[in-house]
């Protein structure tokens, strides 16, 4: 107990001393928000990376998955790294960065307004992110619960409580630079402790070949009655992986605080680097995660599905394990639920100043007062966020928690299409963001509230976030091509960064001289 309480104070040590040191890098909103804009590969990576995989993944998804598909659950973290991170960094982060430097916008609402040209979009945009991140928030909460239950006996009341106040406070003091910095320290204990993890796990069942042996023993008639499926390539339900793959994997090119981490990047060959780091980090975290829930069934014997549901299914897995590797864990999923959680109060509080208040409501507000604003805003949504899982854990709201599992799909099928056009395509019209934030966040909260008119097939969060953003990829080009086409003037303007032109020495860029 003396080993692993010492490992938390380290860690929570090192987290607020972060944060004091980067209190400089905080002073403007520009700073506050994006770092000034000159964060490098390694942090962007990092940050990209422990916002992505939280402890929804590791104990949530990862359980949840693994127990339904098996082994082949290892396709979701695979599709993570390679159309999650590899695909988005390729295609979104050099567009991302150049059109948002050119409009000077901060968020993904003032993207939204200045590359359309309407303040209502603006503000469209920022009730729909208000509305749906603020229960993605609490739900990061969910996976901690077990785990510091199993390592320390603590209530979980106290155990969100005490997280949420030292995010906050490395949040508050240091801001985005100081919510990279810590990514990146997260961001490693997650590498080492999910490749411990993995290893110790299989150790226990007799090695990688014994453990896939075992599971290819294991049936479970309701599910499939094919032999071995559970140890099989595609597991028992391919359609339904696929969507699960689709969700988690393209459902990131229209999260906020995921794409906003493109906007901070330093220079064209971070970007570069970035992709080959982010897409390594995923492979091994997200793939590891999912890989390590396939062998789930393994302790069908200890987990009961029924009363203690997916959540039960990792930490179930683990307690087995030495003091000082769950001591590891814990921290490692800490450190996985603190990175997402500062970068989604940071998208919010953010959004909401930015966005809505300063264009709105206190027109004369100045950088300080900004910045001051949003410190606030950051208090007041980890206070939401708490007290949101405090209640869904105590008194077993279930609307909380649906609300928690339609955030997701929510978001990306109201804002990928329009993000991602809005980049590359001119014709892009402003009807047609409008059509997809009403049709993505619309047909959500009808999955929500009258899940039974949909097809069996679209009654799953899953399915039905995953088809809002693929219908909203064809939605958007086809509104744009039959309504008023956009200014032509706001247009130029956005995509000029494109264009523009630069001087450098010779030695940057050698011509032929013979000519």
């Amino acid at each position: 107990m003396f080993l692993k309480l010492a490992m938390l104070v380290v860690f929570f040590g090192i987290m607020i001393g972060v944060g004091l040191y980067c209190r400089s890098h905080s002073t403007d909103v520009n700073g506050f928000v994006l770092g000034g804009r000159s964060v490098g590969p390694w942090l962007t990576a990092f940050a990209y990376g422990t916002s992505y995989f939280s402890a929804v993944i590791f104990v949530g998804y990862a359980g949840q998955f693994g127990w339904r598909y098996g082994i082949a659950s290892t396709w979701v973290g695979l599709g993570n790294a390679f159309i999650g991170s590899l695909m988005a960094w390729a295609v979104l982060g050099r567009r991302t960065r150049i059109m948002t430097q050119q409009l000077d916008s901060r968020t993904m609402p003032e993207f939204f307004g200045r590359r359309y040209g309407s303040k209502a979009l603006t503000i469209g945009s920022s009730a729909i992110i208000f509305i749906f991140l603020i229960p993605y928030t609490a739900s990061l909460y969910n996976g901690l619960s077990r785990l510091f239950g199993m390592a320390f006996n603590i209530d979980y009341t106290v155990c969100i409580i005490i997280m949420a106040i030292l995010t906050g406070i490395y949040v508050i003091a240091g801001g985005y630079m100081a919510t990279a910095i810590n990514d990146f320290i997260q961001g490693m204990i997650m590498l080492v402790g999910i490749c411990a993890v993995i290893l110790a796990v299989l150790n226990q069942n007799g090695g990688f070949l014994s453990a896939i042996t075992k599971l290819a023993e294991v049936s479970d008639p309701a599910v499939s009655e094919t032999p071995g499926v559970f140890a099989s390539f595609f597991g028992p339900d391919p359609a339904n992986l696929l969507m699960v793959v689709i969700l988690t994997s393209l459902g990131v090119w229209g999260l906020p605080q995921m794409v906003q981490k493109f906007y901070a990047i330093k220079t064209e060959a971070a970007i570069s680097k970035g992709t080959i780091i982010s897409t390594a980090f995923a492979i091994i975290v997200a793939g590891g995660c999912y890989f390590l829930g396939g062998f789930g069934r393994l302790y069908s014997d200890k987990v009961d599905i029924a009363t203690g549901g997916y959540d039960s299914v990792v930490p179930t897995m683990l307690e087995g394990l030495s003091p000082l590797l769950i001591g590891v864990i814990v921290i490692l999923v800490l450190s996985a639920s603190m990175s997402t959680l500062s970068s989604l109060v940071l998208a919010s509080s953010s959004t909401l100043t930015i966005d809505f208040l300063k264009s709105n409501v206190i027109k004369e507000m100045d950088e300080k007062k900004q910045v001051l604003v949003m410190r606030i805003l950051i208090v007041i949504f980890i206070l939401i966020s708490v007290i949101l899982a405090i209640i869904q854990y105590q008194r077993n709201v279930t609307f909380i928690a649906q609300l928690m599992g339609v955030s997701w799909g929510a978001l990306a099928g109201a804002f990928l299409a329009p993000f991602m056009y809005g980049l590359y395509m001119k014709r892009t019209s402003k009807a047609a963001v409008w059509v997809s934030f009403i049709f993505g966040a619309g047909i959500m909260v009808l999955n929500l509230f009258a899940r039974p008119m949909f097809p069996p097939f679209l009654q799953s969060p899953i399915n039905c976030g995953a088809f809002a953003m693929l219908a909203g990829l064809v939605i958007v080009p086809v509104v744009s091509f039959v309504t008023p086409a956009p200014d032509k003037k706001t247009v130029d303007f956005a995509f000029a960064g494109y264009s523009r032109k630069v001087t450098v020495e010779a030695r940057e860029a050698l011509g032929d001289e013979t000519k």
